[in-house]
């Protein structure tokens, strides 16, 4: 398994074509948009210099690595020789299952489609094709090229072979992946949602501002970055999209996500990718200043 394609170049697509790239796969990086294809590649090629910087890599594997990227906008091409594809799409199940009912008849009949998916059923985007058993889910943390942890996630008709061969990838990406079953979540969003959601909560109740609620989890509980504050990194919107998937999944209102999330992503306020959430990101996010709404 040597040729990877990744679909999609935002946050969680380019991190997983640097992972797959700088460990040697030649990988497809696949963006409708031509823009954001060159974006993409510029965050590459920033994370590599980062990584250069601190000794991590070498000028050689910065330039093995881009060597190993090739863009496309159309799917067609990039995922004709795939060994694997991993869809790295928005967060939205409906454009998944139209991505995956398109690589299934696309792609060669024993490459594995994987989804980057934190929360929507595998066995649901496996539904719509005609390869159930060699689609599996793929959910690499944030920010890819750093984070160890791969949930490997096995679908109702996910063979043995294929999650054997998946866990064997992630681990050559010198990567810990933990294998899990497809229920809502799965394991790393449904433990953590529900503690953002609550923290979301204590600021709608007036229990505690946004300082004082993530200082309280960052010195109590040692957590590197409070529960307000992570969710506007990964995304308010996201946060909502997942805790509506759990909801939904489970019916038990213990995951409803709280009015305050609702309201501030109908504002448009998702977090970092918008400049404004729980926090101020207009200075570029360097000095983190609480959003005037929520000032004690």
């Amino acid at each position: 398994m040597r040729n990877i394609t990744v679909i999609g170049s935002g946050t969680m697509g380019n991190g997983i074509t640097h992972s797959f790239a700088q460990h040697g796969f030649k990988v497809n990086m696949v963006d409708i948009n031509p823009d954001a294809l060159a974006k993409g590649l510029s965050v590459i090629e920033k994370n590599l210099d980062r990584q250069l910087s601190k000794g991590v890599i070498d000028e050689q594997i910065k330039q093995n690595t881009l060597n190993n990227i090739t863009t496309y906008t159309q799917i067609e091409e990039a995922v004709k020789h795939a060994d694997l594809v991993v869809e790295a799409a928005t967060e939205n199940i409906d454009l998944k299952l139209k991505i995956f009912k398109q690589l299934d008849e696309l792609c060669a009949a024993e490459t594995i489609l994987a989804t980057n998916t934190s929360s929507i059923s595998i066995t649901k985007i496996a539904s719509v094709t005609a390869r159930p058993d060699k689609v599996i889910g793929m959910h690499f943390m944030n920010p890819v090229p750093v984070m160890k942890l791969v949930e490997v996630i096995r679908g109702y008709a996910t063979t043995d072979l294929v999650t054997q061969t998946i866990m064997q990838l992630t681990q050559q990406l010198d990567k810990i992946p933990v294998e899990v079953n497809d229920y809502p979540g799965f394991v790393a969003n449904r433990i953590l949602m529900p503690m953002i959601n609550e923290a979301i909560y204590s600021l709608y109740e007036d229990v505690a501002g946004v300082h004082e609620i993530d200082t309280v989890m960052k010195l109590g509980m040692a957590h590197p970055m409070g529960p307000l504050q992570l969710a506007d990194f990964i995304g308010l919107d996201v946060c909502l999209a997942i805790l509506n998937v759990l909801y939904d999944g489970f019916g038990n209102p213990k995951y409803a996500p709280c009015p305050l999330l609702v309201n501030m992503v109908t504002a448009g306020n998702k977090g970092v990718k918008s400049g404004n959430g729980f926090y101020d990101y207009s200075a570029g996010g360097k000095d983190l200043v609480v959003a005037s709404k929520f000032r004690q």
